[in-house]
């Protein structure tokens, strides 16, 4: 043999040797390194979000309700260091992170739980214990830790798309809460497959981050080695070591009503467009086999994946009278994507000089090959590119909507819904409203600062160009015809045009609580009565309630009235930041985890608070016979105030004296906005108008090395807090009940 084979052997020989270190014990939970906050800090922090209604006996208290950790499958690929991640975050790096980076009062894990094994389950609620035994007094914590995972239930079908939810449990002890995380059917997240040969590329190109290549196999592999349980067996009697699966929401409630532990149910995601295909709606949900009102009762309205509160009549696709799907025309504001499909395949028709019935039948077949191809649309084009497609699927009146705005899954339609099956007690969501990071990185609450792009959100791709730049955009020739899609040989990532999401990655929202105190028991209690809030990640403060007399009825809150109803809001604008990190956050983790864990800025809020321009108030009807167009029945805005400049903040009266002649039920949320900031990616795909107000070039916010990784693509935006709504029934006793219910 040649001397060069010879010494290819022996190279490969004395890496091998040099990576085997690397192929340790699986990922584990990780180790708490923070301590217990000093009480003064909390003290400080209390007296800041103290409530100031007249009135108000409560605190205001600031949480996440929806992280995930590289627990999770999808956070662990998004974790590759070459790809530009920073490597595993297991869920001790989330308690540090919630307590010390932004500075939260609660927070939840909620990894995946196609991904969630039995031994990752049992890590998962040891971390959180631990977490909370950090946290000091149970009746006096600095932070609450709650349990809980995320089913992610996704089909290419609207009638068969149910979306994800979390679930979010009261206790974390063994007896108390399910032997196993329920995950939903996600046969595309089976075993990745990983050569050594492709392990040890990886691993020669960052050689520093070596030992993560090589986990790649191994987690999958534990994921693949787990056993599906059994269908159809009551939940309790199925063995410990397997995945548990539930098909849809209906099979979803009843493992969780088996069990009889506490646990909350929030969708969320529901209005985004890259995994939720166009067409679908939460009409299919509201009935009493696929919604449990008892558990499903608040809605994540905001998270870095965008804003699922506005609707809006157009449509993605259309369906004719025989029930197939077809490409509608543009709407005022609003360009299809399919429709873009076909201007695009228009447009290099005529440039390649094709007649002109040819090219107008090529546009027609490059719609409806769009249509009939899903969220895989983009690929029916071949050698499109994120700048090809414009602005399409995009609401642009809207406030930081997501890619593809799927307006029959957002909050205000899901409200105007009702459900008449039995007319005399119709079937209608009673939604409270909360919002969250959906966070894949470990980092709850990371919108305290919109800052560090690539850091807090989850823009994805290599900062390399020499490494990737053969792997972005459509590598296919530019034809002047479209193809019908074909899924074979395409990987999960592809399906989903994850290039052009990345000029639509948020820092993330929170969820605001109205407690009476800080532990876990009045912070679940607050999220029972819907006495909680949203926010797009400021910490703004706000309260709104319903005056009767005396008595205050507060946001979240079920009753009746004969009357004309008056109400009362109000809302004081979050604490300007100031760079860095405070003392005790340094202190509590140390200089050098600050730095990694936090990339050296924390909450760290200033004296001076920014201002409240405007409240709005909207005003929802819910359906009372099936045909009335829900359009009709949203108001938005019914009533806007203007604010006086005032760091105390912004608060009016005002009454519908249209209630009683109206004769109907009628729900009412506040959104208080606040002065314009800087917003990462608020421009999405920062596009380039025309006189007529038409986008017709895009400069797309990239997450490789095609935008700096020290552009943050920020754009002025006005942060905002949305409250739970009231609802008010006409001329109907209030029976006493569980969720915010006045008799």
């Amino acid at each position: 043999m040649s001397e060069r084979y010879h010494a290819l052997r022996l190279f490969a020989l004395v890496l091998g040797v040099l990576l085997l270190p690397a192929c340790g014990e699986p990922q584990g939970r990780g180790a708490v390194q923070g301590g217990t906050l000093p009480a003064a800090v909390v003290a400080d922090r209390q007296a800041r979000q103290q409530a100031v209604a007249p009135g108000e006996d409560s605190q205001i208290l600031f949480g996440d309700l929806h992280v995930h950790t590289t627990f999770s499958p999808d956070a662990f690929i998004m974790s590759v260091p070459l790809m530009g991640g920073s490597g595993l975050h297991p869920p001790a790096d989330a308690c540090d992170f919630a307590r010390y980076c932004s500075a939260l009062d609660f927070w939840s894990i909620n990894d995946h739980a196609e991904g969630i094994t039995p031994r990752r389950w049992r890590e998962t609620k040891q971390s959180i214990r631990e977490c909370n035994a950090r946290s000091g007094d149970p009746g006096n914590p600095d932070m609450v830790s709650f349990l809980g995972w995320e089913w992610s239930q996704v089909a290419t079908s609207p009638a068969k798309h149910y979306g994800h939810k979390n679930v979010v449990l009261l206790d974390t002890d063994d007896d108390k809460v399910p032997a196993r995380a329920i995950a939903a059917p996600r046969a595309q997240l089976a075993r990745a497959p990983m050569g050594r040969a492709a392990q040890l590329m990886l691993s020669l190109l960052d050689f520093e981050n070596r030992s993560f290549y090589w986990s790649i196999p191994n987690y999958y592999d534990e994921i693949a080695q787990t056993p599906v349980c059994e269908s159809g067996v009551d939940t309790r009697e199925l063995p410990q070591e397997c995945l548990e699966v539930a098909v849809d929401p209906r099979e979803l409630f009843l493992k969780l009503n088996q069990w009889d532990h506490d646990s909350i149910v929030i969708p969320h995601g529901n209005s985004w467009g890259m995994n939720t295909p166009a067409g679908t709606s939460f009409d299919k949900q509201l009935n009493a086999q696929q919604h449990d009102p008892q558990r499903q009762f608040l809605f994540e309205l905001y998270s870095g994946h965008g804003n699922s509160e506005e609707y809006r009549d157009w449509r993605a696709v259309a369906v004719d009278e025989r029930g197939a799907k077809y490409c509608p025309a543009p709407s005022e504001g609003y360009l299809p994507c399919c429709w873009r499909a076909g201007q695009i395949i228009r447009e290099r028709c005529t440039e390649a000089g094709l007649a002109e019935e040819e090219c107008a039948a090529r546009e027609r077949e490059a719609r409806q090959n769009f249509v009939d191809a899903g969220n895989s649309g983009h690929l029916t084009i071949p050698g499109q590119q994120v700048t090809d497609w414009l602005d399409c699927g995009t609401c642009p009146d809207c406030f930081n909507a997501p890619m593809d705005h799927r307006p029959m899954a957002t909050g205000q339609y899901a409200l105007a819904l009702s459900n008449l099956e039995t007319p005399d007690a119709p079937l209608r969501f009673r939604f409270g409203f909360i919002g969250s990071s959906d966070n894949h990185r470990s980092q709850p609450g990371t919108g305290y600062k919109d800052i560090k792009r690539k850091f807090m959100t989850e823009a994805f791709g290599s900062d390399r160009e020499g490494l990737t730049a053969a792997s972005v955009g459509d590598k296919r020739a530019p034809e002047p015809y479209s193809v019908p899609f074909d899924a074979a040989g395409v990987g999960l990532q592809n399906l989903r045009n994850m290039e052009r999401q990345n000029s639509f990655w948020l820092t993330g929202g929170l969820v605001a609580a109205h407690s009476r105190g800080r532990t876990r028991e009045a912070i679940w209690d607050s999220l029972q009565r819907r006495e909680v809030y949203a926010t797009s990640g400021d910490r703004i403060l706000l309260w709104f309630d319903l005056l009767r007399g005396d008595q205050r009825i507060p946001m979240g809150s079920d009753t009746a009235s004969a009357q004309i109803p008056r109400f009362r809001v109000g809302a004081v604008g979050a604490f300007r930041q100031q760079p860095g990190c405070p003392d005790h956050a340094v202190r509590g983790l140390g200089a050098e985890r600050v730095a990694s864990l936090c990339g050296g800025e924390c909450y760290n809020p200033a004296d001076e608070r920014l201002l409240i321009e405007r409240i709005e108030i909207v005003r929802i009807r819910p359906q009372v016979t099936p045909d009335e167009p829900v359009g009709d029945l949203i108001e938005d805005p019914w009533r806007v105030f203007d604010c006086a400049p005032d760091q105390a903040g912004c608060e009016v009266e005002f009454e519908d004296a249209e209630f009683v002649d109206a004769g109907r039920e009628a729900l009412y949320y506040a959104r208080a906005i606040q002065e314009p900031t800087p917003m990462v990616n608020a421009d999405n795909l920062r596009c380039e108008y025309n006189e007529q107000g038409e986008c017709i070039a895009v400069n797309p916010c990239y997450g490789d090395f095609r935008t700096p990784k020290d552009e943050d693509c920020l754009a002025p935006a006005r942060q905002r807090a949305w409250s739970s709504p009231i609802f008010v029934a006409f001329e109907r006793a209030a029976a006493g009940g569980r969720h915010g219910e006045t008799p």
